[in-house]
C-alpha cells in the first residue's frame, strides 16, 4: 500500500478532467466539514482509485481528491435528532443515508458522506469499494505467500532433479551390462538350436500333461505370494510403518485445528481489535493490541502453507515423505523466536487493558463468539507456546518407527535437534508465564470479577473445597454439628490461596465463582491464623470436640471496619496442615517483608527493591545461576537456571522465603539433589548459622550502628538517623503495673499508610485478676521502643494463670512475652536503657517468639546479641521449612525412615537448646508429634482390604446392580487407586522407561486398573446372545457413565466410553440400531466431554468448574509432563538445574494432588466391588473380536 504520491499540479488537473468525463460513479453528495454537525454539498467523481470533490458540477478546478486504496468503507448511523425542526425536516433526515470511508493511514481523518437515496449511497460504496483494490491486496499477499512456497518447491525440485539424473547415469551402465549379457544368452542360444530342431509335435496327453502342470505351478505361485504378503502384513517392518502412515495422519489432524485456533486468534481477536482502536474512543490503543497479539497473523500464514503441504503430502498416500517440509519450516520457525520473547509481557499487557471496564466488556463479547468454544484469549495466546513440542514429539515418535536406512532419517533428526533447541526457550517462557495464566483464569471464572488478581505480582499457591462454619453466639457453637447436611451443603466454599490475598466463593450450579458479599476477599496482611483452640476458651473446645479438630480461624481487623473472624473446616487433618502451613507461610511474608521495608529504611534508607538490587547475588546472572524477568511473590527475581548449592542457599536465606520456591523445591527437589542433603543444609544452617550463610546476606539482613554500644541518641532523635550499627543496642527495661497485659510491636511504616502500623502480635485471652492495665500516653508515631516486662519472682508469680493462657495459641507472627510496646514518655532513657533497632526488631519478630519466659534465658543483654538473633531466625527458618516438608510430603518420610530418623533427632537437638524461644518449643513439638505418630486421620480404604474383603463373598450379577450402585462403587475404586499414587512417580517419565513396573508400580497400577474395568465393560455387553440383552446392557453402562460424570469421576466415564468403542462393540450395527436415540445423544455428549480434542480442551473445563472430589483421566497429566519432559533436559549444558521446567512440573503435580487430598464420601459395598474387581469375567480382545464375528458376520464385498 502506498502511504504517499507525488503528483504535480498538471496531472491532477488532467485525471479532474478524465474523472468529470470517464468516471466511474459521478453525483452529489454532502460531506461532513471539520465542525461538528456541519455537511457540505460537493459534486464527487470517482476516478480509477482517485475520489475528487469539486463546488458544482460545473465547477473545472477540484477542491480536493482522496487517494482510496486499501481504504474500507461501511455504513454508519443517523446522527441524534437534538436541534433539528419540526415534522419534515425530522423525517427528511431519517431517510438520508449516511456512510463513511476509512483510510489505512495513520493520522487521516475519516471520510463522513451521506446522500438522498438509500440505492445511490450502495452504488457509491460499492463503487468506493472496488476502488480500494482490496480483493487485488488480499490477493497479493496470498500470492507473495505462494510465491515464497512455490521458490521453495522449485529449490527442492532442483535437487530432485540431481538426484534423478545421478540415477539415469547409473540405470545406463546397468543397461550396458544386462545387454552384454543377453548378448551371451543368445549365443549359447544359437549352439542349442539343432538339438531342438530335431524334435516331434508332442502327443496331446503331453500337452493335456504339461498344461496341468503349468497351472499347478500357477496356483503353487500365488499361493506362495499370497503367504509372503501375509507374513509381511503381519511382519515387525510392515506393523512400524502402519504406525508411522498413523502418526502422519494424525500430525494433519493437530496440524488443522492448530491453523484454526490461530484463524479464530486473528479473525476472532486480533482484526476486530484493531477496527477498535480505529474508532472515536477506543478502548485500546494499536501499540497495545501489537503487544498483545505480536506476530501472530505472520504465524497463521506460516502453518497454512505448512498445513497446505501435509495435505498434498496425504494425497500421495503411500509414500508419504515429509522431510522436505520440515526443510521448508525450520528456517521460518525463526518468527517464533519474537513471539516466545515477548509473551510474557503480551499476557501483561492484557491484564492491564482488562483493567479498562470497556476493553473487558467488549473482549468478553468476542470470547462469547461460538467460534471460541469458551477459552479465553490468553488461551489463544498460548497455544503456539505448546505447538514446538507437539512437533518435537511427533518427530520422535517418526523416528521411532523410521528405520535408520531410510532415506528420511537424517533429516527428520536434523528438524528434531533445531525444534529443541527452539523449544527450551519457550518452555522457560510459559513457565514465567503460567502464574499470570492461572490468575487470569480464576478471575474469569468469578462473575463479578476480582480487580486484585490483576496484579501480576500475585502469586496463585492452592486452592479447594473448605467449610465455613456460620457465625454463632458463645455457647451455642454446640448446635452446629459436622455431620450437619445443611452445613456441608450450605456451607460449602470454593477458597483460593493467593501470595496477597485469601478469596472464598461459591459455586453456582454452572461451575461460575461467586464472592461473598462479607468476607469474600481477605488481605492476608489483615488476618491473624488461628490453627488451635485457645486451651482456656471454652468455645474453642466445643468446636474442637464438635469438628474433631479440623476447624482453624483467620481473624481479620480490617482498618476502616469492625473485627470478624472467619471459622472454616477441612476435610482432613492433612488438609487443615496444608492450609494452615500454606497461609502461615503468606502471612509471614507479608509481614516480614513490611518489616524489612522499615529496617533497610530507618537505618540506611534503601528501599527493599534497591536493597535486593545492592546484593548482586538476588539478581545478577553468574556461572552458577541465571534469573528470570518476573519476580516472585518476595520481590525477588525468580530463578531460571541455578546450581544445586545456589538453591539450598535460597531455601535457607533468612531474609526471605518465597512460598512458590518452596513448594516447587520441594516437590522436584529429587531430579538434582536428595533427601539427605537438604537434611545436611538445614541441620548445618540451624548448627552453624554464620559459615552455612554467606557473608554478604548476613551484612544485609542486619543493618548494625556506627555508634558503639552504650550511646545515648541525641536531642530525642530516632534510631533511622543511624546509617550503620557497630553492635546491637541493649533493651530499654522498666517496671509495669500490668505484666500479663497485650504486648504488642508495632513499626509504622511510612509505605503503609493505608493500613495503618504494621501490627505483629499476639493478645492473650485473659488477663489477671489481680493486676489492671495502666493507661499508656499518646507518643509521636516516629519512634518505636521495645521494653521488657519484668522479670523478677514477684511478677511471674502474680499471674500463673496468665502465663499459662499465653502458652497456649498458635499464631503467626509472634512477640517474646517479656517484649512489650511502649511509647517513650518524653524523657530518654539513662545509660543503662536503648531503644532497639528496627533491624533488632524485625529479627526478632520473624524468629516468631512466644509469650513467656524462656528458661535459661533472663539477661537481656543476650536478646540484642548478634549472634543470638541471628541463631534465632535461623532456627526458625529450619523448623518453617521442616513444618511445611512434613505436612504436605508425608510420603518423603514414610518411604525412608533413615530419613525420619534423622529429621526426629534434628528436632530433638533443637528441643535441647536452652535458648529456645517458647513458640520455637512449641513449633518444634508439633512438627515431632506429626512426624513421629502413627497417621490417624487416614481412615480410608485401600484397594487390598476390598480385594481381601470381597475374596470371601458370592459374586453377584450384572442384571441385579443397579446403576447407581456401579457409578458409586466404581467412583470409589477409581479414587482410592489414584490417590495412592505418589507423587514422585511423575519425575522424569518413569512410565515410559524399560523398568516402569519397578520405578512408577502406582501409576502402572492405574493404568491396569484402567484397562481391566474397560475390558470388564466390553465382556459384559458380549456375553449376551441376543441383540435386545446387548442393547439393555450398553444403556445400563451409558447410564453408568452418565452418574459417574454427576460424581465428577471422569476417569470412569473414559473406562466405559473408550470400552463402547472398541471396534468389536462399535462394529455391532444390529444392536445399535435396538439403542434408543437419548442413550445415543448422552453418549456424544459424554465423549465429547472426556475427548482428547485441544489437549483435553473440554475435559480441564469440566475439572476447572467442579468441586473435588473429582477423579481426573491420569492420561492427560502424563501428556502434559510428557510436553515438559520432551526436548527440555533437566540440566543445562553448564550443569545447572533448568529451574523453570521444575515450576512447570510442580504445577502439574499441585493439580493432581489437589485431586488426590479430597475423599469420596461413598459407602464401600462388598458385593458391587467383588463383581467390578472379578478379572474371571474379563474376555481378552482376540476373544472378543471373534464373538463380535460370530455373533454379526462380516456383509460380504
Amino acid at each position: 500500500m502506498q502511504k504517499s504520491v507525488r503528483y504535480n499540479e498538471g496531472h491532477v488537473l488532467y485525471l479532474a478532467f478524465l474523472a468529470r468525463k470517464e468516471g466511474t460513479k459521478r453525483g452529489f453528495l454532502s460531506k461532513k466539514a471539520a465542525e461538528a454537525s456541519r455537511w457540505h454539498e460537493k459534486w464527487f467523481a470517482l476516478y480509477q482509485n482517485v475520489l475528487f470533490y469539486f463546488e458544482g458540477e460545473q465547477s473545472g478546478r477540484p477542491a480536493g481528491m482522496y487517494l482510496l486504496e486499501g481504504c474500507s468503507c461501511e455504513r454508519a448511523p443517523a446522527p441524534p435528532k437534538t436541534g433539528v425542526g419540526p415534522g419534515g425536516t425530522r423525517d427528511a433526515l431519517d431517510k438520508q443515508y449516511y456512510f463513511t470511508v476509512l483510510f489505512g493511514h495513520e493520522g487521516q481523518k475519516p471520510l463522513e458522506l451521506r446522500c438522498e437515496e438509500e440505492q445511490d449511497g450502495k452504488e457509491w460504496m460499492e463503487a468506493i469499494y472496488q476502488a480500494s483494490y482490496a480483493d487485488i491486496l488480499i490477493e497479493r499477499e496470498v500470492l507473495m505467500q505462494k510465491y515464497i512456497h512455490l521458490v521453495q518447491i522449485v529449490e527442492t525440485e532442483k535437487i530432485a532433479a540431481n538426484q534423478l539424473r545421478h540415477q539415469l547415469e547409473d540405470q545406463d551402465t546397468e543397461i550396458e551390462r544386462l545387454k552384454s549379457e543377453i548378448i551371451a544368452l543368445n549365443k549359447t542360444k544359437e549352439r542349442m538350436r539343432p538339438y531342438q530342431s530335431n524334435q516331434e509335435d508332442e502327443d496331446p496327453d503331453i500337452k493335456k500333461i504339461k498344461k496341468v502342470q503349468s497351472f499347478m505351478r500357477g496356483w503353487l505361485c500365488r499361493r506362495k505370494w499370497k503367504t509372503i504378503v501375509q507374513d509381511y502384513i503381519c511382519s515387525p517392518h510392515a506393523e512400524s510403518m502402519r504406525k508411522r502412515n498413523q502418526i502422519v495422519f494424525t500430525m494433519v489432524e493437530a496440524e488443522s485445528e492448530y491453523v484454526h485456533q490461530l484463524y479464530v486468534l486473528v479473525n476472532g481477536f486480533l482484526r476486530p481489535l484493531r477496527m477498535a482502536a480505529s474508532s472515536k474512543k477506543p478502548p485500546i490503543s494499536h501499540d497495545d493490541v501489537s503487544s498483545i497479539f505480536l506476530n501472530s497473523e505472520t504465524i497463521m500464514f506460516l502453518h497454512e502453507i505448512f498445513h497446505q503441504g501435509l495435505k498434498a503430502r496425504i494425497a500421495n498416500w503411500p509414500t508419504l515423505i515429509l522431510a522436505d517440509l520440515f526443510d521448508i519450516l525450520l528456517p521460518m520457525l525463526n518468527i517464533y523466536q519474537e513471539f516466545v520473547r515477548n509473551h510474557q509481557y503480551s499476557l501483561q499487557v492484557l491484564a492491564n487493558c482488562k483493567q479498562n471496564r470497556d476493553f473487558d466488556k467488549l473482549l468478553k463479547q468476542y470470547e462469547a463468539n461460538p467460534a471460541c468454544e469458551g477459552r479465553m484469549l490468553e488461551t489463544f495466546l498460548t497455544y503456539p507456546m505448546f505447538q514446538i513440542p507437539r512437533y518435537i514429539i511427533t518427530l520422535h515418535e517418526l523416528l521411532a518407527h523410521t528405520p535408520h536406512e531410510h532415506v528420511e532419517r537424517k533429516s527428520l533428526e536434523f528438524a528434531k535437534s533445531k525444534l529443541e533447541e527452539l523449544s527450551r526457550v519457550m518452555h522457560d517462557e510459559v513457565s514465567d508465564t503460567e502464574n499470570i495464566r492461572k490468575n487470569l483464569a480464576i478471575e474469569r471464572m468469578i462473575v463479578e470479577g476480582c480487580d486484585i488478581l490483576l496484579d501480576t505480582s500475585q502469586t496463585f499457591i492452592r486452592q479447594g473445597s473448605l467449610i465455613q462454619v456460620p457465625s454463632v453466639e458463645k455457647g451455642k457453637l454446640s448446635k452446629v454439628r459436622l455431620g450437619s447436611l445443611s452445613l456441608k451443603k450450605e456451607g460449602e466454599r470454593q477458597c483460593f490461596l493467593f501470595t496477597k490475598h485469601f478469596l472464598i466463593c461459591t459455586r453456582s450450579s454452572g461451575g461460575k465463582l461467586h464472592l461473598l458479599k462479607t468476607g469474600g476477599v481477605l488481605s492476608l496482611i489483615e488476618c491473624t491464623l488461628v490453627e488451635e483452640p485457645d486451651a482456656s476458651d471454652d468455645d474453642s473446645k466445643g468446636s474442637g470436640q464438635v469438628f474433631g479438630h479440623l476447624d482453624f480461624k483467620l481473624v481479620v481487623e480490617p482498618p476502616d471496619a469492625a473485627p470478624f473472624t472467619v471459622v472454616l473446616l477441612a476435610p482432613s487433618r492433612q488438609e487443615k496442615a496444608a492450609w494452615t502451613s500454606d497461609i502461615s507461610q503468606c502471612v509471614d511474608n507479608i509481614r516480614c517483608n513490611g518489616l524489612m521495608t522499615i529496617v533497610f529504611e530507618e537505618n540506611s534508607k534503601v528501599t527493599v527493591p534497591h536493597m535486593i538490587k545492592s546484593d548482586a547475588r538476588l539478581h545478577k546472572d553468574d556461572t552458577d545461576i541465571c534469573f528470570s524477568k518476573t519476580l516472585n511473590s518476595c520481590k525477588v527475581p525468580q530463578i531460571r537456571y541455578a546450581s544445586v548449592e545456589r538453591l539450598l542457599e535460597r531455601l535457607t536465606d533468612l531474609r526471605f522465603l518465597s512460598i512458590d520456591f518452596l513448594n516447587t523445591f520441594l516437590h522436584t527437589y529429587r531430579i538434582f539433589t536428595t533427601a539427605a542433603m537438604v537434611l545436611a543444609k538445614l541441620s548445618d544452617i540451624y548448627k552453624r548459622p554464620f559459615t552455612s550463610i554467606p557473608v554478604r546476606s548476613l551484612e544485609l539482613f542486619f543493618a548494625t550502628s556506627q555508634n558503639n554500644r552504650g550511646e545515648h541518641l541525641v536531642d530525642g532523635k530516632s534510631p533511622r538517623l543511624c546509617r550503620k550499627f557497630s553492635s546491637p543496642p541493649p533493651l530499654a527495661v522498666s517496671r509495669t503495673s500490668s505484666p500479663v497485659r497485650a504486648r504488642k510491636l508495632s513499626l509504622t511504616s511510612p509505605l503503609n499508610s493505608r493500613i495503618g502500623a504494621l501490627d505483629l502480635s499476639t493478645t492473650s485471652v485473659a488477663s489477671s485478676p489481680t493486676t489492671t492495665p495502666s493507661p499508656v500516653a499518646s507518643p509521636p508515631l516516629h519512634t518505636a521502643v521495645l521494653e521488657s516486662a519484668p522479670m523478677d519472682r514477684a511478677g511471674v508469680e502474680s499471674s500463673p494463670a496468665a502465663d499459662a493462657t499465653e502458652l497456649s495459641p498458635c499464631r503467626s507472627p509472634s512477640t517474646p512475652r517479656h517484649l512489650r510496646y511502649r511509647q517513650p514518655a518524653g524523657q530518654m532513657a539513662d545509660s543503662s536503657h536503648c531503644s532497639v533497632s528496627p533491624a533488632s526488631a524485625f529479627a526478632i519478630a520473624t524468629a516468631a517468639a512466644g509469650h513467656g519466659s524462656p528458661p535459661g534465658f533472663n539477661n537481656t543483654d543476650r536478646i540484642c546479641d548478634k549472634e543470638f538473633i541471628i541463631r534465632r531466625t535461623a532456627t526458625n527458618r529450619v523448623l518453617n521449612v521442616l513444618r511445611h516438608w512434613v505436612s504436605k510430603h508425608t510420603q518423603d518420610f514414610e518411604l525412608n525412615n533413615e530419613l525420619k530418623m534423622n529429621v526426629l533427632n534434628l528436632l530433638e537437638e533443637v528441643l535441647r537448646d536452652p535458648d529456645l524461644l517458647p513458640q520455637e518449643r512449641k513449633a518444634t513439638a508439633n512438627i515431632l508429634r506429626a512426624l513421629s505418630q502413627d497417621d490417624q486421620d487416614d481412615i480410608h480404604l485401600k484397594l487390598e482390604d476390598i480385594i481381601q474383603l470381597t475374596d470371601c463373598l458370592k459374586a453377584e450379577c450384572f442384571e441385579s446392580l443397579s446403576a447407581m450402585e456401579l457409578a458409586e462403587q466404581i467412583t470409589l475404586l477409581d479414587h482410592i487407586i489414584f490417590r495412592s499414587i505418589p507423587y514422585e512417580e511423575f519425575l522424569g517419565q518413569g512410565w515410559m522407561k524399560p523398568d516402569k513396573n519397578e520405578r512408577t508400580p502406582y501409576i502402572m497400577k492405574t493404568s491396569q486398573h484402567f484397562n481391566d474395568m474397560s475390558n470388564l465393560v466390553a465382556s459384559q455387553i458380549m456375553n449376551y446372545a441376543d441383540v435386545s440383552s446387548r442393547a439393555n446392557a450398553i444403556e445400563k453402562w451409558v447410564a453408568v457413565a452418565d452418574i459417574c460424570r454427576c460424581l465428577h469421576n471422569y476417569n470412569g466415564v473414559l473406562e466405559i466410553t473408550s470400552a463402547l468403542n472398541r471396534s468389536a462393540i462399535y462394529r455391532l450395527k444390529k444392536t445399535w440400531a435396538k439403542v434408543s436415540k437419548q442413550t445415543k445423544a448422552l453418549m456424544d455428549k459424554l465423549q465429547k466431554t472426556v475427548s482428547s480434542e485441544g489437549r483435553f480442551k473440554n475435559l480441564r473445563e469440566a475439572l476447572k468448574n467442579c468441586n473435588p472430589p473429582a477423579v481426573p483421566y491420569l492420561g492427560m497429566y502424563l501428556t502434559d509432563l510428557a510436553f515438559i519432559e520432551e526436548g527440555t533436559p533437566n540440566f543445562t549444558e553448564e550443569g545447572l538445574v533448568n529451574f523453570s521446567k521444575m515450576r512447570m512440573i510442580s504445577h502439574i503435580i499441585r493439580e493432581i494432588r489437589q485431586f488426590q487430598q479430597t475423599a469420596y464420601r461413598i459407602d464401600h459395598q462388598p458385593k458391587v466391588t467383588q463383581y467390578l474387581l472379578d478379572k474371571a469375567l474379563i474376555i481378552d480382545e482376540d476373544t472378543l473380536y471373534d464373538l463380535s464375528l460370530k455373533i454379526e458376520p462380516r456383509l460380504p464385498a
